[in-house]
């Protein structure tokens, strides 16, 4: 259905159920918000469906890159062979925050290792440590978030940024998602930078569209429009489930694989087959292994090399979020009128404390999901969603193989409407003003064009304050707002700083 009007709403206060409303209706204020049990239920099965590829994902970027001595992740030897705990883990921490944002903030928002997040600390991190000191990082990295929470500041950043800007950063993660959605597909496919390329990026493989999992990702879209636009119930649910079993039948009878240079028309993430055991007891050989100052003597550079990761990890995950509970909360049609969600400070909370938690698992930090989208997009208002996504991760614990028969060509058209959906803020923006939208166009085009969340929010940011300057109008600019700038500007130019320091 689509997002119900924007309302008015507490964010702090704790929520009261209205009337005489009682049971998950009175405390998830379900009916209150435009929504059913039912709805929350499918949108939260809905977002699992469409995150699920983290638990097949997250192993694969973590599992086989070896530690300054050669082990890797799970205390194994050989390549790989921690892949099982580390997927247990990783659903594991996924289902038990997500469960604790729905119970604590009642907000539609699942979380999962960070994507991005986790390949920074395998390539970063971990090959010039040990994969203990490096989840060491990743735990005071939250724990530093978590007091900035604790004491007000990162919400105060939130409140200091203009609301036009706030709106901008919805639009361009829609963007971003969309382009995930495509990406994932293989529709749109990457083309490795040799300085004679002449584009970044191009249709399919060589700039056709071949493969029967492509046909199968663009058959589930216009599915899943076409259910939509008839404002059929569960349009994204029953697209996903069509497809995936289209999928089944598809790989059944050809047998295609998964995708590589020799095999570029194979599945993109996962193979929707299923073999050998579907149900079995999980391993947790990676929680608690972590050393929590032991990379500020491994990693070269000491001490000022381990605060300089830290830092890049802290100034990626803080606007990650912030960006990503804004959209969500805006899709759903839950921001109050200065762009800001019921609940932020616990939002927060939760997601420092879910950072926290990915390094103490072993699986790198888990942040807030845009792919939460897709279940707010199927009817999700509450945290009764984001229970049953938790839920749905710690059953996939003993699950595994049957999340990992979901091919992301079954599951990623729904990124593509949401991305629809979440485009449509843009007529917010005032487009005549070019001190708003220039720094608002910047953030919606770097976030698909850079692939990162974090670069499109600096980059309005910082442009935002120098366009402030330049005019004159410096003393519109909140205080907080200069020192995220300046902020910015450093990530951005952490590279050279980092080699001329070290």
């Amino acid at each position: 259905m689509p997002p119900v009007s924007n309302q008015r709403v507490d964010r702090d206060a704790d929520e009261k159920p209205s009337g005489n409303a009682g049971g998950l209706d009175g405390f998830f204020r379900i009916s209150e918000r435009g929504s059913s049990v039912g709805q929350e239920l499918r949108g939260g099965l809905v977002t699992f469906l469409t995150m699920a590829y983290i638990i097949v994902l997250n192993p694969l970027i973590l599992g086989f890159v070896p530690d300054s001595e050669g082990m890797y992740l799970g205390g194994g030897t050989e390549p790989g062979s921690g892949i099982p705990a580390i997927a247990a883990a990783t659903a594991l921490i996924a289902g038990l925050l997500t469960i604790a944002m729905g119970a604590a903030a009642n907000f539609p928002l699942a979380l999962a290792a960070g994507l991005g997040l986790n390949a920074f600390v395998a390539n970063s991190i971990a090959r010039q440590s040990t994969w203990s000191d490096a989840m060491g990082l990743v735990v005071l990295e939250g724990i530093v978030i978590l007091l900035l929470v604790l004491t007000g500041f990162r919400k105060a950043v939130f409140h200091a940024v203009p609301q036009q800007l706030k709106v901008a950063i919805s639009v361009g993660i829609g963007l971003f998602i969309a382009l995930i959605g495509f990406v994932d597909a293989r529709v749109v496919t990457r083309i490795p930078d040799d300085f004679q390329t002449t584009v970044p990026v191009q249709l399919g493989v060589g700039g056709q569209l071949t493969g029967w999992p492509v046909l199968v990702f663009c058959l589930g879209l216009l599915l899943m429009i076409a259910l939509w636009v008839r404002k059929v119930r569960g349009a994204i649910l029953i697209a996903i489930a069509v497809t995936t079993v289209l999928a089944v039948v598809v790989e059944a009878i050809g047998d295609l694989g998964p995708a590589s240079a020799e095999n570029p028309d194979g599945w993109a993430l996962s193979i929707p087959t299923v073999s050998g055991d579907v149900v079995g007891l999980p391993e947790f050989d990676t929680l608690f292994q972590f050393d929590l100052f032991g990379a500020f003597s491994s990693v070269e550079g000491g001490v000022l090399a381990a605060v300089l990761l830290v830092f890049s990890l802290m100034l990626a995950d803080f606007f990650d979020t912030m960006g990503t509970m804004t959209a969500i909360g805006a899709e759903a049609g839950l921001n109050d009128a200065e762009g800001v969600p019921p609940h932020s400070q616990r939002i927060l909370v939760v997601d420092s404390i879910a950072a926290i938690a990915g390094g103490a698992g072993g699986v790198s930090s888990n942040t807030s999901y845009i792919e939460s989208a897709s279940g707010v997009g199927e009817g999700a208002r509450t945290g009764l969603a984001s229970i049953a996504t938790g839920v749905l991760f710690l059953l996939a614990t003993f699950f595994t193989p049957l999340v990992a028969a979901i091919p992301s060509e079954a599951a990623v058209p729904a990124l593509v409407l949401v991305g629809f959906l979440m485009m449509q803020q843009v007529t917010e923006v005032d487009w005549r003003d070019p001190e708003l939208a220039i720094p608002a166009f910047l953030t919606i085009v770097l976030m698909p064009f850079a692939y990162s969340i974090s670069v499109g929010i600096g980059a309005g940011f910082v442009v935002y304050v120098l366009i402030k300057l330049v005019v004159g109008k410096v003393r519109e600019v909140h205080p907080l707002m200069w020192l995220v700038a300046a902020l910015f500007v450093v990530y951005f130019a952490i590279s050279p700083i980092t080699n001329w320091l070290t």
